[in-house]
């Protein structure tokens, strides 16, 4: 691994890279905070993405996409005057840092905090005490819909807001289930209502097991991509057209396509 002159030298190598693209091409002269947005967005899912596949060469290259992104944006802030709200990376460096310090107290203060429960609940108090109205309002309201009740429930957590143990969220899970039932067989306007219920209440069960409901429901939506796509290709194989093949017949090619990628 480098040693710490050697990380700040190739820190210091992007940003000197930075000024000079801004000068002097064309694409990077035009770009603005919204223009850059949308590819920040595509770049932090595609490190995700790397995440989810585990592939470590993947995530360094783009860790090194989004840290240009990082980077970009300070420049921008570095070009607005200081009188306007201007600044640069070494105020947004030194931003968190003393963010990182003031939520740890633990570590650079006197407060005890032995497990990683206590750790999340100093951080949301401190939050309120730094003018924060809400422990909901560090939750991008931009998150996919998935993520964010995950981050909701992470949040409020954090003040003591949560079930005591895992069997009570299975409780509410079968009981919004049971909810939603009955106002499907009602046909009632409350259908959509209740199924998301039964989702929030699925997403605050996952929390207590500990598994990310994201990456778990990813993880499937892969599976399943690989495998009709597996049971696509044995239906050609066989000469056969998948959209006239009756329903039970593709049961059988699934199954199969299942244990051939088990």
């Amino acid at each position: 691994m480098h040693t710490r002159a050697e990380k700040l030298e190739a820190f210091g190598r992007l940003l000197d890279i930075m000024d000079e693209l801004r000068e002097k091409c064309p694409w990077d002269k035009k770009q603005t905070f919204e223009s850059l947005r949308h590819l920040t967005i595509e770049e932090t899912h595609e490190l995700a993405d790397a995440i989810i596949d585990a592939d470590i060469q993947e995530i360094k290259k783009e860790t090194g996409d989004v840290l240009l992104h990082m980077v970009f944006y300070a420049k921008l802030g570095s070009e607005i005057p200081e009188g306007e709200g201007g600044w640069d990376i070494a105020d947004a460096l030194h931003s968190i840092c003393e963010k990182l310090i003031s939520r740890h107290p633990h570590i650079y203060g006197d407060v005890k905090a032995n497990d990683e429960a206590t750790v999340k609940a100093n951080w949301e108090k401190i939050k309120l005490k730094e003018g924060s109205n809400s422990v909901l309002e560090g939750v991008p309201r931009s998150l996919p819909s998935l993520i964010k009740a995950y981050r909701i429930q992470d949040k409020v957590r954090g003040v003591g807001f949560d079930w005591d143990n895992v069997n009570q969220v299975l409780d509410k899970v079968n009981e919004e289930l049971e909810e939603l039932a009955v106002e499907v067989d009602a046909k009632s306007d409350r259908i959509s209502d209740e199924f998301g219920d039964v989702l929030f209440a699925l997403i605050n069960y996952a929390r207590f097991l500990d598994v990310n409901p994201d990456e778990a429901l990813e993880r499937t939506n892969r599976r399943f991509i690989n495998r009709f796509m597996h049971l696509e290709n044995a239906v050609k194989a066989d000469g056969k057209d998948l959209g006239e093949m009756p329903l039970v017949e593709m049961e059988t090619y699934w199954n199969k396509a299942k244990k051939e990628l088990e």
